[in-house]
């Protein structure tokens, strides 16, 4: 246990939206005292009575669901009546019952074996390296995503043996003596909030403290309810507050740990300070002000990159639709919303796609620009620039969805290649190569080395191309490459989020001094150890429209009945969506 009882007091944390529920301080220390008395009773709680728990929450979740979606749906300016209300039953309540079930699931198969299954298969590479299967999990889940995979490479050197032992390490400690974790809850996506708090909680064992995100405050009502099994059995407080709150709980004699999903600068001054030569010496001396372990997730300039092959139209059509769905979902503040295209120069479809992209774009409806900053984020990022289009009307609460297309591959100070926008801005670049083979090295190389970020990268691939031996070895190196934390094949790496059974977060190659997007894993209910990296595959195209494409009219229905079908999965929930799925 990490506790420290005379800390240097750490700088204040950025400034961002003010909070209209702030818990004063005493009430925070209130909050931390509660959870620190039952750290070691959570810690030592009969594997039982946390499945209970998961049981519990998982009908808090179903209660609260349709006023959790109404209020996100007032927060972000969209009709809750209506499709568009898909994405707050999807990345709110649906995702938050997916990782109850799957923890209390695994938790169960731990009560009875000792571990949860190895995944659902694992393989042995030609190269020696271990996969292990993640997704589909069951046989309905084959049935709803049909073609979709998913599976974790593992670090070298773990094997299976490796693995197995390895594997849900906090359920093997004799007599653990409890940790009080700090979540500083993310402001966008209200299901990471309580993910996160679920993860740390049954993953790790840890009774938490959650602060919530300013933002995305309206949430915590709802989650207090959800989550009120946790609460009033003492392993769980959550408050309120901006940057003083939290600057007070992250320094707390009480607080063991932190985990954090927002920003890299955030995590920078909390982790080192402000920036200036003190952080710098610190940097270099390895001498960090906050001494408590810290994991985190911290955003990402997500890259797509489009391998130049031979495409049918309408697989150039459902594709456009595809990143066009990636760059406007929750209005494009997602850390895994496409930001930078990749194309060949000389692909012969090149201007194809990217005239189907601008068409798609053009039909978007402008979404609030509610997250604070956004504005000044797109103005300096697209300001003044000669080649920018824009697609919609701005308003005093909305921004047009901006479009930077053949930006420089090799100007080391584009700041679209630097800043994560954080809000309706993508834009693209050209490499030289048509040659499926020499794209992909060159596209791997570009994603590693120009854009910032170790989140989540996405490929898009035709499959007569990947049917050629050399092309799809080419790939299978690209994908082992790329230092993400999650590789998508033909879809969204949001749906590595989505899914849970994978693990989320930064590569691993991250280091406090150079976090990139964070260090550490998420979701992952396998409760795997010893992961480089998690892949999603789909095909390159799919029809029922997926729910969380932008267009699909069904997206509010389907992410209610994926609510009903997460809380309990059987076959005969499985006909109502895919009905809603063809009429999407």
């Amino acid at each position: 246990m990490n506790q420290s009882t005379s800390m240097p007091a750490a700088p204040a944390m950025s400034r961002g939206a003010q909070s209209k529920r702030e818990t004063d301080m005493a009430q925070v220390d209130r909050a931390v005292q509660a959870v620190r008395e039952k750290a070691q009773e959570f810690a030592r709680l009969p594997i039982t009575r946390k499945i209970a728990l998961l049981r519990s929450v998982m009908a808090g979740v179903e209660r609260v669901a349709a006023d959790w979606v109404r209020s996100g749906c007032l927060a972000k300016g969209l009709d809750f009546e209506s499709s568009s209300s898909g994405e707050e039953w999807l990345a709110g309540p649906a995702v938050t019952m997916r990782n109850a079930r799957l923890l209390e699931e695994s938790l169960t198969a731990v009560a009875r074996d000792g571990k949860p299954p190895l995944g659902t298969g694992q393989r042995v590479r030609a190269d020696g390296r271990l996969e292990i299967d993640v997704f589909p999990a069951r046989l309905e889940e084959s049935a709803l995503f049909a073609g979709f995979r998913a599976y974790c490479l593992m670090l070298p050197g773990v094997d299976l043996k490796a693995a197995r032992e390895r594997q849900a390490a906090f359920f093997g400690l004799h007599d653990p003596a409890g940790i009080v974790e700090l979540v500083l809850g993310a402001g966008n996506v209200s299901a990471i909030p309580p993910t996160d708090v679920l993860h740390k909680m049954f993953a790790e064992g840890h009774v938490c403290v959650l602060k919530m995100n300013p933002v995305n405050e309206w949430v915590g009502p709802h989650l207090e309810q959800a989550l009120a099994p946790l609460i009033s059995a003492g392993y769980l407080r959550v408050v309120y507050g901006g940057a003083a709150v939290g600057t007070h709980l992250v320094n707390h004699p009480q607080v063991d740990e932190v985990h954090i999903t927002g920003s890299d600068k955030t995590h920078d001054i909390i982790v080192w300070g402000p920036p200036g030569p003190e952080r710098e010496r610190r940097m270099a001396a390895g001498e960090p002000l906050l001494k408590k372990r810290i994991t985190s997730e911290l955003g990402n300039v997500s890259p797509v990159a489009i391998v130049p092959g031979e495409y049918t139209e309408r697989e150039l059509e459902f594709q456009a639709q595809n990143v066009a769905s990636m760059v406007v979902n929750n209005g494009s503040f997602n850390c895994n919303a496409g930001k930078v295209i990749i194309t060949g120069k000389s692909w012969k479809q090149r201007a194809a796609f990217l005239g189907k992209l601008r068409h798609i774009l053009a039909t978007i409806p402008v979404r609030e620009a509610y997250y604070p900053g956004a504005f000044d984020r797109y103005e300096s990022l697209v300001g003044g620039r000669a080649n920018v289009e824009r697609f919609g009307t701005g308003t005093r609460t909305a921004l047009a969805w901006a479009f930077v297309p053949d930006l420089d591959p090799d100007d080391n100070g584009e700041m679209l290649y630097q800043v994560e926008p954080f809000c309706g801005v993508v834009s693209e670049t050209a490499l030289g190569s048509a040659d499926p083979v020499e794209f992909l090295a060159a596209a791997a190389t570009f994603m590693n080395e120009r854009l910032w970020g170790t989140l989540n990268a996405a490929i898009v691939i035709s499959p007569r191309d990947e049917a050629q031996p050399a092309v799809a070895a080419a790939l299978d190196r690209a994908i082992v490459d790329l230092r993400y934390g999650t590789v998508a094949v033909n879809h969204w790496p949001g749906l590595g989020y989505g899914l849970i059974t994978p693990a989320w977060g930064g590569h691993p190659s991250a280091r406090p001094e150079n976090v990139q997007s964070g260090i550490g894993w998420v979701h992952n209910t396998f409760l795997l150890a010893g992961i480089e990296k998690s892949v999603v595959r789909g095909p390159i195209k799919l029809w029922p429209k997926p729910a969380w494409f932008h267009d699909n009219r069904q997206a509010h229905a389907i992410g209610r009945q994926l609510v009903a079908f997460e809380r309990s999965p059987g076959w005969l929930k499985v006909p109502g969506i895919a009905f809603a799925a063809l009429r999407g």
